[in-house]
């Protein structure tokens, strides 16, 4: 079975002298339980694995009756070692409060009981880590496949890859464009819009939640005013609300909206929002194109592209905490601008010879980035800036 690259980093973790709490956390359908069982497999350790996923709100017991059990099994069987695994931590009201009681009560009693946390909504994880939790955690964080784990585990093409996206549990079905469809629809986009948002946060207007994603999926990597999305939808409200459902759903890891690049952090949140989704089947899911048709339309297909390399940016930029905005002014515009501390890096993506790449130039006479390019038509072919490590960028 194919190992993505998180496996050694958790197997190294519990391998190491219990020290601190390790958390993984990553969108829904991306393989963060099937790596940690794969680990699990191969590890010498005895452990124990537990899942939150349909665990009643009201039993606020349920992680302390958990901890209960494998301290139980450690002192009967005689294990030196134990590993505690939770599944979906976040379903539980309160899970920080418990889980730093009970990770404090081992330590303070010299149990050698190891403690892996998983969790699909970045949001709620982050909030409990931050609240409870500080000093006793690592976090692994886990990204949608990459172009190269997609072409080596199911041989992907660059193109099929941008079109199908990285999910790997429909890779299979991307010869039937209808099954896909329905996978990503229900497997994905309407279990994480109801067991990861409207379970855990008060929404007036559900429908309108998913009007947003969807308008924002179909329009992925191009500028979208608020006020345009208004006039889009049905009973729409205003444009906070609006926001609000955008930030959501980027802390589910399915949409975003990139800020205008800007010295002045006020103009930034001002900017007109630039939506990306964090995996481009979320997009042509709800294309009318089949890949077939889509890759010959020279229209479609540069959108497609578009989103595809944004994709892959905002995955990285979860994984090695940098920042993507986009850069305009008046008719200039830079389609990614990178950002970590101090350096900056200017992207261009450019998928026919038609494109006008002015905006680079403007952009780094203003504001001389580390590094500018473009990629694609004239620039870095799309499949090797895919197989780049952009850590080096910076």
């Amino acid at each position: 079975m194919y190992k993505r690259a998180e496996y050694q980093i958790i197997m190294n973790r519990l391998k190491e002298q219990r020290r601190f709490i390790q958390v993984v956390m990553g969108a829904r359908q991306i393989g963060k339980s099937t790596v940690v069982r794969q680990v699990l497999k191969e590890l010498d350790t005895p452990y124990q694995f537990y899942s939150a996923d349909n665990v009643p709100a009201t039993n606020n017991a349920w992680i302390s009756n958990c901890w209960a059990a494998v301290r139980s099994l450690k002192e009967n069987n005689g294990w030196e070692s134990a590993v505690l695994v939770i599944d979906e931590i976040q379903k539980i009201p309160n899970w920080s409060e418990t889980v730093k009681k009970e990770w404090d009560d081992d330590t303070f009693h010299d149990r050698d009981i190891k403690v892996l946390l998983l969790g699909s909504s970045r949001v709620l994880i982050e909030k409990g880590l931050s609240e409870s939790l500080a000093g006793r955690f690592e976090e692994i964080r886990m990204s949608h496949w990459s172009f190269r784990e997609m072409k080596e585990c199911f041989g992907f093409s660059l193109d099929r890859y941008l079109f199908y996206g990285g999910y790997p549990g429909a890779a299979s079905l991307s010869g039937d464009i209808e099954r896909f469809q329905q996978y990503v629809q229900s497997s994905i986009i309407e279990a994480t819009i109801n067991k990861d948002i409207l379970m855990d946060t008060p929404i007036s207007k559900p429908a309108l939640l998913r009007q947003t994603f969807e308008l924002g999926a179909a329009y992925s990597g191009s500028l979208l005013s608020l006020n345009k999305m208004l006039g889009s939808l049905q009973d729409a409200g205003n444009t906070a609300t609006l926001a609000g459902y955008i930030h959501l759903l980027n802390e589910s890891g399915l949409l975003c909206g990139l800020q205008k690049f800007s010295i002045d952090t006020a103009r930034r949140k001002a900017s007109i929002p630039k939506l990306q989704v964090y995996n481009n089947a979320l997009k042509t899911v709800y294309s009318p194109l089949t890949f077939e048709q889509a890759i010959t339309d020279r229209k479609a297909w540069g959108h497609i592209f578009e989103s595809g390399i944004g994709a892959y940016l905002v995955n990285q930029a979860f994984i090695h905490r940098f920042e993507v905005f986009y850069w305009r002014d008046r008719n200039d515009e830079v389609d990614f601008i990178l950002c970590k501390k101090d350096s900056v890096v200017a992207i261009e993506v450019k998928s026919n010879a038609e494109k006008r790449t002015d905006g680079l130039d403007k952009f780094k006479k203003l504001f001389n980035p580390r590094a500018s390019f473009i990629v694609g038509d004239g620039g870095i072919g799309a499949e090797e800036f895919l197989l780049m490590d952009l850590k080096k960028l910076f």
